[in-house]
């Protein structure tokens, strides 16, 4: 499958669309956290990121993906592996650009959420749901 098949699909679709979803919520968790909570902005971000990652595994899995003959706890493990590594990747890309750029934190976290978006959906497809 080519790069543009692929994003034209109706599960990059549905993949965006979750993702959509689950960036809101981490965004909510991290405000919240980062803001209210006067949590650490990293771990903020952390929390929030961990809250959608556990959202977006039962509707990619089930819906997304429809991919239910995995044990789900295999599976899982699969996906929070991913994450992980996109966690790593966001929090990495989130310090140095607000270290260096020092743009906005919210726009960075943005920017940075795109970016791993791509590399979640390819990765999910090629390992996770498979």
């Amino acid at each position: 499958m080519t790069l543009m098949s692929s994003i034209l699909n109706t599960q990059f679709i549905q993949f965006g669309m979750v993702g959509f979803g689950g960036m809101l919520l981490d965004f909510f968790v991290t405000w919240l956290c980062k803001e209210k909570l006067i949590i650490n902005k990293y771990l903020s971000n952390t929390l929030g990121f961990c809250i959608a990652v556990s959202n977006n595994f039962l509707l990619n899995r089930y819906w997304t993906f429809n991919e239910v003959v995995q044990n789900m706890s295999i599976q899982f493990s699969k996906f929070a592996m991913v994450s992980v590594s996109g966690l790593i990747i966001n929090n990495i890309l989130l310090f140095l650009l607000v270290k260096y750029v020092k743009g906005n934190f919210y726009v960075t976290k943005f920017a940075v959420i795109c970016l791993v978006f791509l590399w979640n959906y390819f990765i999910n497809l090629s390992f996770t749901f498979k």
